[in-house]
């Protein structure tokens, strides 16, 4: 059985307006923002990032925190999904989701 071939979400732009944006976790506008990919879903591989839709904007220690850090992989993908609900409104909100990158899927972003 074979399976379709996954198109992925590409955009610099969508990444560089992430980064324009405080951290969605704990607030910091200090320089270190970057868009953090999703690393359960979307697509996902060795080597390869999911979907560029699938981002939150977090500083530095948020995001060393996520794929570094302590927490157990349920706390992990809680913090990152909550992140990535509040990424997506805020750059909508502020006209900075490009037109012509899809929205996540409604199962992933109405997660939790």
């Amino acid at each position: 059985m074979r399976f379709p071939k996954h198109e992925y979400v590409r955009s610099k732009r969508l990444l560089a307006n992430a980064r324009a944006i405080p951290c969605q976790h704990c607030g910091k506008d200090d320089g270190t923002i970057v868009a953090a990919h999703g690393n359960w879903q979307g697509g996902k591989g060795r080597g390869i990032k999911c979907d560029d839709n699938l981002i939150a904007s977090l500083c530095f220690s948020c995001h060393t925190m996520i794929d570094q850090g302590q927490l157990e992989k349920e706390q992990k993908q809680d913090f990152w999904y909550r992140a990535h609900k509040k990424t997506v409104f805020q750059l909508i909100y502020h006209g900075l989701w490009p037109e012509d990158v899809p929205l996540p899927d409604v199962p992933t972003f109405f997660k939790g």
